[in-house]
C-alpha cells in the first residue's frame, strides 16, 4: 500500500444485503416476483406506470426501515480518515453510504430517494410515494419517475467515474456479481490503466480472473479488515 495514493471503490448488492436489502440476482431477491422488462424499463413504464411506481414505491418505502452495517462504516471511516483521493463508486440505489457517513460517493444507477421530473429535468429528494402523480416541487407539473437507471438508459457521471478511474492507483470492488455493464468492466479498465486491483466478495464473481487479488467472506467482516490495513499503512 505505500505506492498507494488515489484509490475508485465500487461496490454493489452485496455490501447492503447484510442490511437486509435483497440483492438483485439472488433467488429470493426483490425481482423475483417481476420480470426486469415489466418493471426496470423506459418500455415498461411507458406501458403500466402504475405497476412501475408500486413496485418502486414499496422499495422506497423498504430502504428508509434499513441501516447501515459494518462495511458501510467502515467506508465512511476510510472516506473521513485517507488523505489520498477516494471515490466511492456505488450501484446501490440506496443511501447506507451516506447514512453511515462517506461523502465522497456517486450513485451510477441511480438513487431510491430521490424522485426525476421528465418535465423540467430537475431531482429532487423524495421519501414518500410517486403512485398518486404529486406535482413537480420545481415546476409544478406531475411528471415525476423513481430517479433509477432502467435497463436501456445510460448510468449516472460516468465521465466522472473514468477520471477517476484514470488517476486510481488502487480499484476495488465489494459486493458484485460482475454481471452488470458498464460496471462489470472496470476492473478491466483499471488493470489496463495500471491500478492494482482487488475483489471483496462473498463468492467468486464472474469477474474474478480480473483481479489481482479476490478476498471471500462477508462484506461485514472483510471491508473493515481491509479498511484497518489500509489506514495502518497509511500512517
Amino acid at each position: 500500500m505505500a505506492d498507494i495514493r488515489n484509490i475508485v471503490i465500487l461496490t454493489g448488492a452485496g455490501i447492503s444485503a447484510e442490511s437486509g436489502i435483497d440483492t438483485f440476482r439472488d433467488a429470493g431477491g426483490l425481482w423475483e416476483q417481476h420480470r426486469v422488462e415489466d418493471v426496470a424499463t423506459p418500455e415498461a413504464f411507458a406501458r403500466d406506470p402504475d405497476l412501475v411506481l408500486r413496485f418502486y414505491d414499496m422499495r422506497r418505502e423498504a430502504i428508509q426501515t434499513k441501516a447501515p452495517n459494518p462495511a458501510h462504516r467502515a467506508l465512511a471511516r476510510l472516506d473521513r480518515e485517507w488523505e489520498g483521493g477516494l471515490l466511492i463508486v456505488t450501484q446501490n440505489v440506496d443511501d447506507l453510504h451516506e447514512r453511515a457517513g462517506a461523502e465522497r460517493v456517486l450513485h451510477m444507477h441511480g438513487e431510491h430517494l430521490n424522485a426525476w421530473c421528465t418535465a423540467c429535468d430537475t431531482r429532487s429528494r423524495w421519501t414518500g410515494p410517486l403512485i398518486d402523480r404529486p406535482d413537480c416541487p420545481t415546476c409544478g407539473e406531475p411528471c415525476l419517475r423513481p430517479d433509477i437507471v432502467w435497463f436501456g438508459e445510460m448510468p449516472y457521471r460516468m465521465e466522472d467515474i473514468y477520471a477517476a478511474m484514470r488517476g486510481a492507483h488502487l480499484f476495488v470492488s465489494i459486493g458484485t456479481s460482475g454481471a452488470v455493464y458498464p460496471a462489470a468492466g472496470f476492473v478491466r479498465d483499471a488493470r489496463s490503466l495500471g491500478a492494482k486491483t482487488l475483489e471483496l466478495n462473498l463468492e467468486r464473481s464472474q469477474r474474478s480472473g480480473w483481479f489481482d487479488e479476490t478476498r471471500l467472506g462477508p462484506a461485514s467482516e472483510l471491508v473493515p479488515s481491509w479498511v484497518d490495513e489500509v489506514l495502518s499503512q497509511q500512517n
